[in-house]
């Protein structure tokens, strides 16, 4: 039997910093979808048009980056609008807990 030995080696660049300060807006990258904190009468009309409790909408947690960044609040509701291949566009709705 002959076995091949894999050598793999690190290179590490030294770019001046000892930390990176710099923030990253997630919002920019293609694999984040759009979000948004829905006002509260737009929050009523959609429990009341799904039949449906706060308690049974899908969770996000607060300390999702996304979250975070738009300063949502336990509670507050977010529509997150998704690009489909096949629907083109597909809205999802989560409540934000603790």
């Amino acid at each position: 039997m002959l076995f091949s030995r894999i050598v793999l080696t690190t290179t590490r660049i030294d770019t001046g910093c000892d930390e990176m300060t710099d923030e990253i807006d997630i919002f920019q990258s293609t694999l984040v979808p759009k979000q948004e904190i829905l006002p509260e009468d737009e929050k009523k009309n959609l429990l009341e048009k799904m039949h449906i409790t706060e308690s049974q909408l899908p969770k996000v947690f607060s300390s999702d980056p996304a979250v975070k960044i738009l300063g949502a609040q336990k509670g507050d509701v977010l529509k997150i609008i998704r690009k489909s291949p096949t629907a083109g566009e597909c809205v999802y709705y989560r409540i934000v807990i603790g």
